[in-house]
């Protein structure tokens, strides 16, 4: 237990910033979650599968990902140490998945099906609004992503993951960062120049 003692620590501060447990609710509610260490390039969750867990990165970088037509990949989003990820549409309807989640890095991650999710928020009623909370935000990231696509360039979107997660271009391939933006590795080159001549 002492070597997962560094991902529920994660966890714990997480969870402090949104409802206050007292240290036996926490080691309480520890136990409903599965640790789970997944290596870089692995999948958590493939197209065609049910997502059956919420996952929450207590270390390493993850991405949720679809592939078109072309085989060209399609970055919906990232998650880093703190973040929860999973295929909510999915998780909640029993539906397959069309995303793919895999790590970019050797991750440590937390995960939580359904059934211990249900029994978790029964035996200790405050994670219930931790959880809502999660949900509200996950719908403003969703909105808020949603408006920059129509309203701001990709340059603006750019500076915006940046302020977001600032080692993301040392933990990340360019063309992982491009696929996010919805442009290309090349057009992402010109942005990274231009802002670093304004900056000179």
């Amino acid at each position: 237990m002492e070597t997962l003692q560094p991902m529920y620590n994660v966890l714990r501060r997480h969870v402090k910033q949104h409802i206050s447990l007292t240290n036996e609710e926490f080691a309480h509610s520890a136990s409903f979650f599965v640790p789970k260490k997944l290596k870089k390039g692995t999948f958590l969750l493939e197209a065609g599968e049910i997502c059956r867990h919420l996952t929450f990165v207590a270390k390493g970088f993850l991405r949720s990902y679809t592939i078109d037509a072309k085989g060209e990949e399609h970055i919906v989003q990232f998650a880093f140490e703190g973040w929860w990820i999973s295929d909510l549409y999915s998780y909640l309807t029993s539906q397959v998945s069309t995303y793919y989640i895999d790590a970019l890095e050797d991750s440590d991650l937390l995960l939580i099906e359904a059934g211990s999710y249900d029994r978790l928020c029964s035996t200790i009623p405050k994670y219930e609004r931790y959880f809502r909370i999660l949900l509200q935000n996950n719908y403003i990231a969703s909105h808020r992503r949603i408006l920059a696509a129509i309203s701001l360039t990709a340059e603006e979107q750019y500076r915006q993951l940046l302020e977001t997660c600032p080692s993301i271009e040392q933990r990340v391939a360019q063309r992982h960062i491009a696929s996010y933006l919805g442009i290309t590795p090349e057009a992402l080159s010109r942005i990274r120049h231009r802002i670093s001549r304004k900056k000179s």
